[in-house]
């Protein structure tokens, strides 16, 4: 039997909701030392496109992305969603996220978020994470699909994604 060929390696990258800028530092710093270093830090942007956290967290929340220089396996993605949940759990005040960090992937044809919620298009991976194509590549520039969150759909999120894109191509 001949073998199924796949993009072994993608370009791995987080995004953070948080309040405090400290909290972003420090989990960023925990991301990097066992991610290695990062090649995108993007500027913090208001965080208002839900009040799905604003219980937990409180309001004013910023979001940020990151994405590493080193690429990874791409069936690495859930054993990587499982130490965001734990890292998350380092940063609990009073039972409460400080902190949401969510990983994902993205190669030349789209973007994959990882999560613990199931969902009718997403598909299970192992050990209660599933993923999603959040966003695919078409034409020059990444595209919503119908079940994309709202803030992924926006053109600031977009120019990230793409700009992350960018920084993968070279070794796709």
């Amino acid at each position: 039997m001949k073998p199924t060929k796949y993009n072994l390696k993608v370009k791995l990258f987080t995004g953070f909701i948080y309040k405090e800028e400290a909290v972003f530092t420090q989990a960023k710093e925990k991301l990097t030392k066992k991610f290695g270093k990062t090649d995108l830090v993007s500027a913090a942007l208001d965080f208002n496109s839900t009040d799905y956290y604003e219980a937990e967290m409180g309001k004013t929340l910023k979001k940020r992305f990151i994405s590493f220089a080193r690429l990874i396996p791409i069936e690495e993605l859930y054993r990587i969603k499982l130490y965001t949940n734990r890292l998350e759990d380092k940063f609990l005040v009073a039972g409460s996220r400080q902190v949401n960090i969510d990983p994902g992937y993205l190669d030349l044809a789209k973007l994959v978020l990882a999560t613990t919620k199931d969902y009718a298009h997403r598909i299970f991976l192992r050990k209660g994470i599933f993923a999603e194509v959040a966003l695919n590549f078409r034409g020059d520039t990444f595209s919503a699909n119908d079940w994309t969150y709202p803030d992924y759909r926006t053109k600031e999120y977009i120019a990230i994604f793409n700009q992350i894109r960018q920084l993968y191509r070279p070794y796709a």
